[in-house]
């Protein structure tokens, strides 16, 4: 498998430099050179196979024979070891619950996938690799999770003060061990910058071996791609699919469109976003205007800078006209999004999350009078917001015993103001 820097098509590299060092040196972001077809029989007949084979499936598609069969099949089978199920709500709507993995997050995939990969890919080497991942709420955890006590790895994790949920902190501030976690005076566009400015300084680049686990690293698309395949083995009963995906960086977008591309059957995707509205607003205007980001409900889509903007551009060739037949974009505010989070309790006695409430909002206007069955992906479990839904819905809701066990325990984070020279000077002294 060879990939490309989105900079430069003279930039290729291969899929161990592509994981390993997440981003070239020109600030772009890794592609593959092709985007190879899955078998029309295996999509034909999709139903007859597990999650495990469909993403197995997928994966060798993509990465051929790069990697040993046995060795990725390991990899694969140990990172695709929880369910993604379809919920049908109605006959227009349903639900894939991407939350059943170790953090209650869909990143799970992702970041088990990719230590898994990593590991692989660093085994027998002396020199220990140093994960540096910005979260604005379940990438922290989820990388966390899948990197805990990972031979030969460490983790740092930036995220905003302030601007995570309490769950989602304590995920990733008490695991300890490999993992340390750096809490920003700042936003997680700023937590994002620094990560990638990371990587292209000198001095950290000869003192450390870095990589990222965020989505700008193609291998946490990947496995991304997986739940789209499974998701249209439960619906495909249902009519056209379309896809509506609450997005803040816009890697979980990325992975469907690279599903699309490889060939599922995927009717039209909807990119669901709150008051950070950059992607929705190029796809009215043809402008793509980034801005700092603003709070909302729905936390983990605070990002004002996408990231793989850059692959959905990519993908595309820049064109406009073209990017407006596959996606729509809708946004909405906290109000809505309350709203919405309570009709989908009081209607079919379902807790979504603010996020999943998002993607409501916009499944219902973008499905208004279309014969499609759109699949809303619900990214994290509701309790991981347990102020806000209990609030919003006035009730007490339970939280799973592998998230109620982090209540009592003791955060600890590096508090560092908003500079990079402040998060540089910490690595060196941590690591």
């Amino acid at each position: 498998m060879k990939l490309v820097s989105t900079n430069n098509k003279g930039n290729i590299v291969d899929l161990k430099e592509a994981v390993l060092n997440s981003l070239p040196a020109d600030r772009g972001l890794y592609m593959p050179t092709e985007i190879p077809h899955l078998k029309e029989s295996f999509v034909a007949n999709i139903e007859q196979f597990s999650f495990q084979e469909i993403a197995y499936e997928m994966a060798s598609t993509l990465i051929g024979n790069y990697i040993p069969a046995s060795d990725l099949k390991d990899i694969v089978y140990n990172a695709v070891s929880f369910p993604a199920p379809l919920v049908k709500l109605d006959d227009s709507i349903g639900i894939l619950e991407l939350f059943h993995g170790p953090s209650l997050a869909f990143k799970d995939f992702g970041a088990q996938f990719m230590s898994r990969l990593m590991a692989h890919f660093t085994k027998g080497e002396d020199k220990e690799l140093l994960i540096l991942v910005a979260t604005s709420g379940d990438t922290g955890g989820a990388v966390a999770a899948g990197f805990h006590n990972v031979p030969g790895i460490k983790v740092a994790i930036l995220y905003p003060s302030g601007k995570v949920s309490a769950l989602q902190e304590k995920q990733l501030t008490t695991l300890g061990g490999n993992i340390y976690a750096f809490e920003i005076n700042g936003t997680f566009d700023d937590c994002q910058a620094m990560v990638k400015t990371a990587f292209l300084d000198p001095e950290l680049k000869a003192d450390f071996n870095l990589s990222s686990a965020n989505s700008i690293n193609i291998a946490r698309l990947i496995p991304q791609s997986f739940y789209y395949a499974e998701a249209y083995k439960q619906g495909k009963a249902f009519g056209d699919l379309s896809f509506i995906i609450p997005s803040g960086n816009f890697g979980n977008l990325t992975a469907g469109l690279l599903a699309k591309r490889m060939g599922l059957p995927v009717k039209h995707f909807v990119a669901a976003t709150n008051k950070n509205k950059i992607v929705p607003d190029y796809l009215e205007s043809g402008n793509f205007n980034p801005i700092p980001s603003v709070s909302t409900l729905s936390n983990a889509m605070d990002v004002g800078n996408p990231s793989n903007f850059a692959r959905m551009m990519d993908l595309y060739g820049s064109t406009w006209n073209n990017i407006k037949k596959d996606i729509s974009g809708f946004w909405y505010d906290d109000h809505q999004t309350a709203i919405a989070l309570k009709e989908v309790y009081d209607k079919y006695n379902y807790i979504i999350d603010p996020h999943g409430a998002v993607g409501y909002c916009a499944a219902k206007e973008y499905l208004n009078g279309k014969d499609e069955f759109g699949v809303i992906l619900e990214t994290a479990h509701s309790s991981k917001f347990k102020t806000d839904v209990e609030r919003i819905l006035n009730m007490e809701i339970e939280v799973p015993h592998r998230l109620a066990i982090l209540k009592d325990k003791k955060k600890t984070a590096n508090y560092l103001q908003n500079s990079f020279s402040d998060f540089k000077a910490a690595l060196i002294e941590t690591f």
